[in-house]
């Protein structure tokens, strides 16, 4: 016997697998942007699942600081479970900050092809208006460590595959500018 391959996998779903990752500041838009996609992809009867930062790091990743460290061993563990997904034919959505471009570039090279990095932009005043969680008061009171765009630093994707601007487009714009890019790089051809 043979281990099923990925390409029966995606003729068995009717398309392939692929990795869409958001990366930007807490606040820019990412979980909500990432709701709306997986609804946007599951109507259209492609199967989804979404990684969320907060969620990993209450599970998988509930071990790891955040550190420098941390957050690179947070990036590469979801890396390896994107991978898992894409190879079983399944459109994955990671909403993380990933800060370094180093650690999103090492996601991309286990990707390959099957890795669309999305740069979700808005800058530093409207992710601290949005804050809902009360993160950045924390950070800028000395409270929270480490935090991505305060004292933390965030590196800008050099050459994402798109770029969304959150304080520009609502969330349905940015939900169809994924989806004008994705959809054809998934469609499984017959």
């Amino acid at each position: 016997m043979k281990n099923i391959s990925k390409t029966e996998r995606n003729k068995l779903k009717g398309h392939k697998g692929l990795a869409i990752w958001l990366t930007g500041l807490s606040g820019a838009g990412k979980s909500t942007i990432a709701v709306e996609l997986e609804q946007q992809l599951f109507a259209r009867k492609i199967h989804t699942y979404t990684l969320d930062g907060d969620i990993l790091r209450t599970g998988l990743n509930k071990d790891l600081s955040f550190s420098e460290e941390g957050r690179r061993e947070n990036i590469r563990r979801t890396g390896e479970v994107a991978k898992l997904f894409v190879d079983s034919g399944t459109v994955v959505i990671a909403a993380f900050i990933s800060p370094f471009a180093g650690d999103r570039k090492i996601v991309r090279e286990l990707l390959d092809e099957e890795f669309v990095e999305v740069f979700v932009n808005c800058p530093l005043e409207i992710c601290e208006q949005r804050d809902v969680k009360g993160l950045y008061k924390k950070a800028r009171k000395g409270e929270l460590k480490n935090f991505t765009g305060i004292d933390s630093p965030y590196e800008k994707p050099e050459k994402p595959e798109i770029t969304l601007h959150t304080h520009l487009q609502n969330v349905e714009e940015c939900v169809q500018q994924i989806l004008d890019y994705a959809l054809p790089k998934i469609e499984w051809k017959k």
